[in-house]
């Protein structure tokens, strides 16, 4: 035998990022930091061509007006999830 041990192998998961293209299919809404404005990260996202993320996940390069597609459910649901627990939420987030 030599000064060597055998030392398993480690084994580093590797995740599959699977990234949609083209035009989002729905309005989807934007996750900020406390205390930003949506909007105003949306306007800077459109400008600079730099991608937001939705609270669902999705990550897009905003290019459209968003008022002319259904709004996501997904986001729908995590926002309501949020206004839950979080007093001072309206009922809608701000455009």
């Amino acid at each position: 035998m030599t000064d060597l041990e055998t030392v398993p192998a480690v084994v580093d998961p590797v995740t599959e990022e699977i990234t949609e293209t083209g035009e989002p299919t729905a309005a989807h809404i934007v996750k900020v930091k406390r205390g930003e404005n949506a909007a105003a990260v949306v306007l800077e996202a459109r400008v600079m061509g730099t991608p937001v993320e939705a609270l669902c996940g999705f990550v897009w390069v905003p290019s459209r007006d968003p008022k002319q597609l259904p709004v996501c459910e997904k986001c729908t649901s995590i926002y309501g999830l949020y206004k839950e627990f979080n007093d001072g939420l309206s009922d809608t987030p701000s455009d």
